[in-house]
């Protein structure tokens, strides 16, 4: 299945990169562009996107209100932060306004591909390069479990080894291929292992996997 891209981001010489990036890659759509985060949201709003590449630092309006305003009116498009910015405040307030991925604008193309088919197919990811950013968040939000206070999780072999393949950034088609088994199998463990986490989505999943070494 084919995905629509929304490229956000005002330098055109970046936003010409990135298209140029993604035309002719075999699971890309439409590409659409847009140079501020009110064009952006009129472009989202008069089109079926799929992903959203969005820069934060935009002329008016950030990337990070921008990512709040159109994941509060649509759930399941994915938002992808790109930036030259690592500071701990925009990368939790990335991810609190939604976002499912947090890359560095250094990222390799190639790279930036796979990340982008990962977490249009239901994946998390974030730069190995703010990772610590947001554990050592993880250590004082109620989200998370105390290192004191750890339960039994009760987690099976098996949800155990997808969970493990989720901290790593792996989508839920790519587990079902390493580990040979359905789609729809790999998701109904992924509903199970979120279920007994007692989290919301898969990146707080991974992030108290690690936090707690679960697995």
């Amino acid at each position: 299945m084919k995905i629509n891209i929304l490229i956000v981001e005002d330098h055109e010489l970046t936003r010409f990169g990135l298209k140029t990036t993604f035309e002719g890659v075999d699971y890309v759509d439409n590409i659409f562009e847009a140079d501020s985060a009110e064009a952006a949201i009129d472009t989202f709003n008069n089109n079926q996107i799929d992903v959203i590449i969005m820069d934060l630092g935009l002329p008016n309006m950030n990337g990070i209100e921008a990512t709040k305003q159109i994941r509060s009116t649509n759930k399941d498009v994915k938002v992808i932060i790109l930036t030259s910015h690592n500071d701990e405040k925009e990368v939790l307030n990335s991810l609190k306004a939604g976002a499912n991925a947090y890359c560095s604008k250094e990222i390799n193309p190639q790279r930036l591909i796979e990340v982008v088919r990962s977490v249009a197919d239901g994946a998390a990811w974030f730069d190995p390069s703010i990772a610590h950013i947001v554990l050592k968040a993880s250590a004082n939000s109620p989200t998370f479990d105390n290192e004191n206070n750890r339960k039994d999780y009760d987690l099976t072999t098996r949800e155990a080894q997808i969970l493990k393949l989720m901290t790593e950034g792996y989508s839920n088609m790519e587990i079902a291929q390493i580990l040979v088994i359905s789609i729809n199998t790999t998701k109904a463990h992924v509903a199970n292992i979120l279920q007994k986490l007692e989290v919301d989505d898969r990146l707080q999943a991974a992030l108290k996997a690690l936090k707690n070494k679960i697995v």
